[in-house]
Formats: C-alpha cells, sequence, structure tokens
C-alpha cells in the first residue's frame, strides 16, 4: 500500500535516503571513505533541520520498500539566496520511474508546504519540460544555467 511519511516519523529510512541523496547530487568520485564520511554529514544535517518550518522531507513507501523521496529545503545554492523555501529533491528509484509516484510526491510537498502556510515555493533544475506538468511557472535562467521555476502553493491543484 503506498503512503508518505514524514522522514523524521520513519528514521528508519534515513539512511537510504541519505545514499540515494549522495548518488544522485553529491559528489561521485569518492573513495569509500569519503563516500561514507559524506552520508554520515547528510544524516545529521537533515536531523538537524527536522524543527525548521522551512525543511521538509517526504517519504513515499510501498509496505515497507522506499519508492522516493521529496523536500523543502529553507535554501538550495547560491544563486538566489533572497529566495526561500525551496522545492528539492525529487526522487523516484530507478526501477519504480514511469508509474507517477513523481507525481504523488509533489502533490504531496505542496499540500505539506499549504499545511506550513507556504505560499511559495522556489525550484531550480535542468530538466526541461518536467516540472511545468506540476504548475511550475519559469522565473529565470541562473547563472548556473538552470531555470529557476516558483510554484503558487496556494492555488496549485494537479
Amino acid at each position: 500500500m503506498l503512503k508518505i511519511y514524514n522522514l523524521k516519523d520513519k528514521l528508519k529510512y534515513i539512511d537510504e535516503v541519505a545514499i540515494l541523496t549522495q548518488k544522485e547530487w553529491g559528489q561521485t568520485d569518492l573513495s569509500r571513505e569519503e563516500f561514507e564520511s559524506k552520508v554520515k554529514n547528510k544524516i545529521s544535517k537533515i536531523k538537524s533541520n527536522f524543527e525548521n518550518p522551512n525543511y521538509c522531507k517526504l517519504i513515499l513507501l510501498d509496505n515497507d520498500s522506499l519508492i522516493g523521496f521529496i523536500s523543502i529545503f529553507p535554501t538550495d545554492g547560491d544563486e538566489r539566496k533572497d529566495l526561500s523555501p525551496w522545492y528539492a529533491t525529487m526522487y523516484v528509484k530507478e526501477k519504480y520511474r514511469g508509474n507517477g509516484y513523481s507525481k504523488i510526491l509533489n502533490n504531496a510537498i505542496l499540500d505539506e508546504a499549504r499545511k506550513r502556510n507556504i505560499s511559495k515555493l522556489y525550484l531550480k533544475t535542468d530538466l526541461e519540460n518536467y516540472y511545468e506538468k506540476f504548475g511550475a511557472k519559469f522565473l529565470e535562467v541562473l547563472s548556473t544555467g538552470e531555470k529557476l521555476y516558483c510554484f503558487d502553493v496556494l492555488t496549485n491543484r494537479i
């Protein structure tokens, strides 16, 4: 059965989430020790942010199997520190892709933002024509070449 949880309520998945995060967005040419150190630091950072109202990490489970996760971050990079909070780390494990799970994660994070009275979520991505289908509106191209989008959380219903 598919269900969304806040990671802070299902800590047994934190190691797997941190490992997948490092593999997807972190440095990859690391020794085993360096990789494990990065993962350990990610776990500490996740735990230290649990009480921040502009931070959240939701996970999608099928029974006890992690399918994917998505986050709200207070900041995401150095390009636009004037914007907060950020829609971040949408991830679906490769074997589950193409089944609509990203839409489930998207809707869950927007619902969570509404519960927190967040009216806008910002997103940066290099994906082409992906987040528009979820209602994200293009704002500008960042200095990194990534595109900046915004979700109007209060009006976005997919």
